[in-house]
């Protein structure tokens, strides 16, 4: 029988051997669902802590429940280590690890290139390797497959894919299993076990021709969303400008059922994808020098958002003859997206800092990020009872659901909404003023 036929048919009988490399808010979800179809799963991670909670079924994501969780690990069917070893009795390896930008925002590869190594030191032949890492075209033809090769024939002793993740955290509506996945294949046959595997726990594949379309993929979804933010905050700033309501203008316009599609503003673009995503494809253009020109504009307008909103909390704070320097204000919300405990490139934090160098003193609430250690920020949320009346000024940055923005309309002094959050709250809006 050939290695593909033996690979295929242990795929086929649930009998291969899963590891998942990073095992976060990507690779923990592809854990469950593999274990679930019946497959031996083991997610190898660096952080000991996670390993910890994992090895005994304690769940440190939000959208994956410790009650979903537990009885997969108990069942044995899925585990947990800080071991490299496990790659060496894996069938399959699916690479789910960070993609960060570095200083210059350029692609930091560490994290891909360690994998690459570790996965190469452990592999034999009938093996399946999927990169899911958001990166730029190429990375899979050019870092993975020399790696992988030496030795081993591609599509015969050794499969190799690349599938962007789409995993939105807090989308209680689209999960792992029915969110439509893209798989490129090194060769057909790389494709035919790729496709076999993820089959197999999602209802609907999209093969595309090669990986290098499989990271453009993932690179176009990101920055159309980044682009048509960086418009909207664009109108934001105009709408402000020129005395207009922009929320009024986006909603309205939304009305039309084709030709638009309804982006927010905000104070800043966070996460671990729209805010670097398109950055890797801007990079990988200088290299055959091109200029991303709506990339790189896009970027400029985002990028700069949380300055536009220090500069509205101090015209606000101007208007009601107060200066920023000495004020006491309140930040709702670090995390970057409502109801989510993730704060991975939160605009809070610059919001925070350029308030802080203003000499503001400020606090946060947030009640899904109990404390935050990131950059020049060191701080631990307020309760939710806190006294908003005993702030200058509430900046809303994140607009969690929980929050009581009845009570904070009703007794605080000042509140900077940057995400329409007040809109729909019944009282007196007077001290409000939005981005």
């Amino acid at each position: 029988m050939s290695q593909t036929h033996t690979l295929l048919s242990k795929i086929q009988n649930r009998t291969a051997n899963v590891v998942v490399i990073g095992a976060g808010y990507v690779g923990l979800p592809l854990l469950v669902e593999l274990a679930r179809e019946g497959y031996t799963t083991t997610g190898y991670d660096k952080d000991p802590e996670k390993v910890r909670l994992l090895g005994r079924g304690e769940s440190y994501i939000g959208d994956i429940p410790t009650s979903t969780l537990k009885p997969l690990v108990e069942s044995g069917k899925l585990k947990a280590s800080t071991d490299p070893d496990v790659l060496r009795a894996a069938d399959a390896i699916i690479v789910c690890v960070p993609t960060p930008l570095n200083k210059t925002k350029e692609p930091d590869m560490r994290f891909i290139v360690s994998a690459t190594s570790e996965i190469a030191a452990a592999q034999h032949k009938d093996m399946l390797v999927v990169l899911e890492s958001t990166t730029y075209p190429g990375t899979t033809r050019e870092v993975l497959i020399p790696k992988l090769t030496n030795g081993y024939e591609l599509g015969k002793d050794i499969f190799i894919a690349f599938s962007p993740e789409r995993v939105d955290p807090g989308n209680a509506n689209w999960g792992i299993k029915n969110t439509p996945k893209v798989l490129g294949g090194a060769t057909p046959g790389c494709l035919e076990v790729a496709c076999s595997l993820y089959g197999s726990i999602i209802n609907t594949i999209v093969p595309v021709s090669s990986t290098d379309a499989a990271e453009m993929v993932k690179l176009l979804e990101n920055t159309f969303r980044a682009v048509n933010i960086g418009l909207v905050n664009e109108v934001a700033m105009m709408s402000r400008k020129l005395g207009i309501d922009v929320w009024e203008v986006i909603n309205a316009a939304s009305s039309k059922p084709f030709g638009f599609m309804k982006f927010l503003p905000g104070p800043g673009l966070g996460g671990h994808c729209i805010p670097i995503d398109p950055l890797y494809l801007s990079w990988r253009m200088r290299t055959l020098k091109y200029e991303a020109r709506f990339i790189e504009l896009a970027d400029a307008i985002n990028s700069n958002m949380p300055r536009e909103v220090t500069v509205l909390v101090q015209e606000a704070l101007n208007q009601r003859k107060k200066a920023v320097n000495g004020t006491r204000i309140l930040v709702s919300g670090v995390a970057y997206k409502r109801d989510v405990s993730d704060f991975r490139e939160s605009p809070a934090f610059d919001v925070i800092s350029l308030l802080e160098k203003l000499g503001a003193h400020v606090d946060y609430l947030d009640p899904h990020v109990p404390e935050v250690d990131e950059g020049d920020v060191k701080l631990k949320s307020v309760p939710e009872n806190v006294a908003f009346g005993e702030y200058d000024a509430v900046v809303i940055v994140t607009d969690h659901q929980t929050i009581d923005y009845t009570r904070m309309l009703r007794e605080a002094k000042l509140i900077v909404d940057t995400r329409d959050a007040l809109r729909k709250v019944p009282g007196d809006k007077k001290n409000v003023v939005r981005l």
